[in-house]
């Protein structure tokens, strides 16, 4: 056999070859590396905005405890001033008074303090699902899946 025909028949394999991959093989791999990409970008926009969402609660939980502070403040300012009017009639009730307030004041911080803090695990655990779901592609049942979300909200203790 000649050398240049082999030569031609080898250049015609390889193009009608590279013609083949051209058409049918690397458009579905381009597609699918397309998709994933987006899919990768799209999860980590969620994971921005939820990393967003999570300091925006941060600072509304720092707000609560300022307030719940604030709170406590005047509470205890005003039995303070109680307990001086008091003072002068009877200095045991007066130091019973102050005690008591003091508690009280301090169990309403506590109190707010864990509403606060409550609320905000509610919102991770939201968040969280609502980027699982975003990552996944699929909707997350809440009720069916409550064990986990239950254990979530543990963890975030």
């Amino acid at each position: 056999m000649n050398i240049n025909a082999t030569l031609f028949v080898q250049i015609a394999v390889f193009l009608a070859l590279w013609w083949f991959t051209a058409k049918f093989v690397w458009p579905p791999i381009i597609k699918s590396l397309d998709e994933r990409s987006k899919r990768i970008a799209d999860g980590l926009a969620a994971a921005d905005k939820a990393k967003a969402d999570l300091a925006s609660a941060e600072r509304r939980v720092a707000d609560e405890l300022k307030k719940a502070r604030d709170g406590a403040a005047e509470v205890r300012s005003g039995a303070e001033r109680q307990a001086g009017q008091v003072l002068e009639e009877a200095r045991a009730e007066a130091g019973r008074i102050v005690t008591a307030a003091k508690k009280a004041a301090e169990e309403e911080a506590a109190l707010a303090a864990q509403r606060a803090k409550e609320q905000l695990r509610e919102q991770v655990a939201q968040l969280a699902v609502a980027g699982a779901e975003r990552i996944l592609r699929r909707e997350i049942d809440a009720n069916r899946h409550a064990e986990l979300l239950g254990n979530l909200k543990n963890e975030l203790h």
